[in-house]
């Protein structure tokens, strides 16, 4: 069993920055992959990136490249996303979620592969 909680969410000006936050408790952390999702209004569940175990490889979907970082602090049992040169259209709910393992590469991009979630966070991003 793994508890994740996001933090950080909140109210930005189109162009502002934002660092949301994934605590994990419950079981060792440091052997999980992690991802960060966000879900708007309306539409589903969309992937944002992702971090390996180790923190040596990562991921980013392609609306967010150049924008957007995930990193982890093993030390702390947290992962962050780093969020830069915001637009409204990053208006979400972000959840992050952690998995074991993934059958290929392309499955870090989909939800069905992550076995933990948390409730989200709120970012709402002004024009």
């Amino acid at each position: 069993q793994v508890q994740l909680v996001e933090s950080g969410g909140g109210l930005v000006q189109a162009g502002g920055s934002l660092r949301i936050s994934c605590a994990a408790s419950g079981r060792t952390f440091s052997s999980y992959s992690m991802g960060w999702f966000r879900q708007a209004p309306g539409k589903e569940r969309e992937f944002v990136a992702a971090i390996s175990w180790s923190g040596g490889s990562t991921y980013h979907a392609g609306s967010v490249k150049g924008r957007f970082s995930i990193f982890r602090d093993n030390d702390k049992n947290t992962v962050f996303l780093q969020m830069s040169s915001l637009k409204p259209e990053d208006t979400a709910v972000y959840y992050c979620a952690a998995a074991k393992k993934f059958s290929t590469a392309e499955a870090m991009g989909v939800p069905i592969s992550y076995d933990y979630w948390g409730q989200g966070t709120q970012v709402t991003v002004s024009s």
